[in-house]
């Protein structure tokens, strides 16, 4: 499929040299002279390394076709992680590359996007946050507030992640799937 660089949008799969390439970001310019261009941060689906790229406008560009399914994550056999399509039922064995830092924030029976091309997994989209128990952090120490230092604590899926103070263990808080930044308690 083709398209013109003034058809980009944020997610959208490039074929660029025989390479996948997601578009980060994108922005119209319009220079005093000279005709437009269109600025890119393209990150590299197979390698995660992000490049900027300046395209001229209206230059027609090769779309890849993704698929994008929602899955459940079924488990990790310690090689690979394991998803059912909610749709047909198949499953899926993904590498930990494909994964990644998302693993951090699977539960099992979570669902999650995957993205596949020509029947390969790229990457996988999980929800901006997700809630999870906290498995293990130090007692807080008198006199602290809810204001003021954080500290170290393990979540139920194995990922340490800074906490406030007053946090507790079997606490369940909310947690940012981008950078795995402490969003807030979570009330039952």
């Amino acid at each position: 499929m083709m398209a013109t660089t003034n058809d980009l949008k944020n997610g959208m799969v490039l074929n660029l040299d025989g390479q996948l390439w997601s578009v980060v970001w994108f922005q119209h310019h319009k220079p005093g002279k000279g005709g437009a261009v269109v600025r890119t941060k393209l990150k590299s689906v197979l390698s995660g390394k992000v490049v900027d790229r300046t395209f001229n406008a209206d230059v027609k560009v090769d779309v890849a076709s993704v698929d994008k399914r929602t899955m459940q994550f079924l488990y990790h056999d310690g090689t690979s992680y394991v998803f059912m399509d909610t749709a047909t039922y198949d499953q899926y064995e993904l590498p930990e590359s494909v994964v990644g830092d998302a693993s951090g924030f699977l539960l099992d029976n979570q669902e999650a996007v995957v993205a596949m091309h020509e029947g390969n997994p790229l990457y996988i989209e999980l929800p901006a946050s997700v809630e999870l128990t906290i498995e293990y952090t130090e007692p807080g120490l008198q006199g602290d507030r809810s204001s003021g230092g954080t500290k170290p604590a393990k979540l139920e899926t194995g990922r340490e992640i800074q906490v406030p103070l007053f946090i507790t263990t079997g606490e369940k808080v909310k947690v940012d799937t981008r950078d795995g930044s402490y969003l807030g308690r979570v009330s039952s």
